[in-house]
């Protein structure tokens, strides 16, 4: 269990104190931590910002008011979710994002850092559904999640440490509220030993070229039949890179129209036993995947554009020995 910063009576501390209120751009920003979350009011007196263009993180406001004493927008996000970043120090472990209106002017653009800050104990680990081993985005009226899984899809894994040869289970979703069906696809998946990518930062591939497991051509690796559209399940098997090393995969979910795949939003593997590129969900469409060894390029379907329909996530750390 984490500890407080400062020796209080209270679980959790917020950078300068428990309840901390702040005047930014003539407005007051209240921050509350919770313990697995935060709430964050933002009020202004004078009405100079829209309350629903902000955004904690990549989320929109829980709730909005607006009425001639001013505007009020309250957030309440669990550290899991709105992209909350978490940064570990050897003695820290911080919660950080941010309140932002990313349409405004930049004569008038609103931003406010927001942070939670824990002790962090000796025997501290990544919890299994830390924000770096199930990440979950809320993309409007979507919420995207991926998670390491049990052999058997039944539950979440209990552990993070694979040999290498081995299969990794995982599992990503998509839930949709008041929204069209969609299906769920995986654009590209790469593995690397940090959990931000950098220009430097070694990189192994597994899906490339808009949806294409390349993974499958040497190893056996393998999208696995769905049970929903918005599920998509993928076997990789342990690979030989940072042996022993933390490794993260990042991933780009892209949430599209069933009825209208393309070469930019498939799922597809390689057969070895015919040598070809295979679509998952519809073999008889597999001339989509014939790009896969050169470039694959889609199209954009009016109504639904990448920014509203596709996250970055990242899986991790896991250990490959």
């Amino acid at each position: 269990m984490l500890q407080p910063i400062v020796r209080m009576p209270f679980f959790l501390f917020f950078v300068f104190s428990m309840l901390a209120v702040f005047s930014v751009a003539q407005a007051a920003v209240t921050v509350d931590c919770g313990k697995n979350s935060v709430s964050v009011r933002w009020v202004d007196v004078n009405s100079q910002v829209d309350p629903y263009l902000l955004r904690l993180g990549d989320c929109p406001p829980t709730q909005v008011s607006v009425n001639p004493q001013g505007s009020e927008a309250v957030f309440y996000a669990e550290f899991l979710t709105c992209n909350i970043r978490r940064l570990v120090t050897t003695n820290e472990i911080r919660f950080e994002t941010e309140i932002t209106s990313p349409t405004l002017s930049k004569s008038t653009s609103f931003y406010y850092p927001v942070a939670c800050v824990y002790e962090r104990k000796e025997d501290w680990v990544p919890p299994l559904y830390g924000p770096l081993l199930f990440h979950t985005h809320g993309q409007g009226d979507l919420a995207f999640g991926m998670a390491l899984m049990k052999d058997d899809f039944s539950d979440v894994a209990t552990t993070t440490t694979f040999s290498l040869g081995s299969m990794i289970p995982i599992a990503a979703s998509v839930a949709q509220q008041n929204h069209q069906p969609l299906i769920l696809l995986l654009d590209e998946c790469f593995a690397s030993t940090t959990p931000e990518l950098a220009p430097d930062s070694p990189v192994y591939p597994l899906i490339t070229n808009k949806g294409c497991l390349v993974d499958s051509k040497n190893a056996n690796s393998k999208f696995l039949p769905r049970n929903q559209l918005s599920e998509i399940r993928l076997s990789l098997q342990a690979f030989k890179f940072a042996t022993g090393e933390d490794v993260y995969l990042h991933c780009r979910l892209v949430a599209w129209e069933p009825r209208d795949l393309d070469s930019g939003n498939k799922a597809c593997q390689y057969d070895r036993t015919s040598s070809r590129w295979v679509l998952v969900d519809d073999p008889s469409q597999s001339s989509l995947c014939s790009c896969c060894d050169t470039n694959c390029q889609g199209r954009k379907k009016r109504g639904i554009t990448a920014d509203s329909t596709a996250v970055n996530s990242v899986l991790g750390p896991l250990v490959i020995i």
